[in-house]
């Protein structure tokens, strides 16, 4: 075999093993695991709007995020007290696609949208942009990373 045909079939390789190693699958929304992930992210988006508090189950003990302003933050300890003043209206999630990395690594890619009231009265639509890293340990799927940002809404 020329050399050629050997760096050709090595680069071969490699070329498809790198993508073995980098690339998720994309999940199958019909999937049982699929679908409650993104009812999940729909359940934390919807917190802003006053709805039932699910993080305590949902971020790991390790959890570790980092917020729209670039600050980090932990798993919260306790259920917070909300002001009902402070809430924002019509929260959505607009999108959420999920990616498994092998048997027990999975990356959720997703946008949310909701109405702020500010303190003149008027209201403003923010979004957000983030990445939610989830982890399965002892067959329970817990989030372990996030990491938001805030852009500009599209037109609707």
């Amino acid at each position: 075999m020329s050399r050629r045909a050997i760096i050709g079939v090595l680069g071969g390789y490699l070329w498809v093993l790198a993508g073995w190693a980098v690339g998720g699958e994309v999940a199958d929304r019909g999937k049982e695991t699929v679908q409650w992930m993104i009812a999940q992210e729909r359940a934390w988006a919807e917190q802003s709007c006053g709805k039932p508090w699910v993080l305590s189950e949902l971020l790991a003990t390790d959890f570790h995020g980092t917020s729209p302003k670039g600050t980090r933050y932990d798993r919260p300890n306790e259920v917070p007290t909300y002001d009902p003043a402070t809430f924002h209206k019509d929260c959505r999630l607009l999108d959420a696609d999920v990616r498994f990395f092998g048997d027990n690594v999975a990356v959720v890619y997703g946008s949310e949208s909701s109405v702020a009231v500010l303190p003149d009265s008027k209201s403003e639509r923010r979004c957000l942009v983030w990445t939610d890293t989830w982890l399965k340990r002892k067959g329970k799927w817990q989030i372990i990373a996030v990491q938001d940002a805030r852009i500009d809404c599209p037109a609707t």
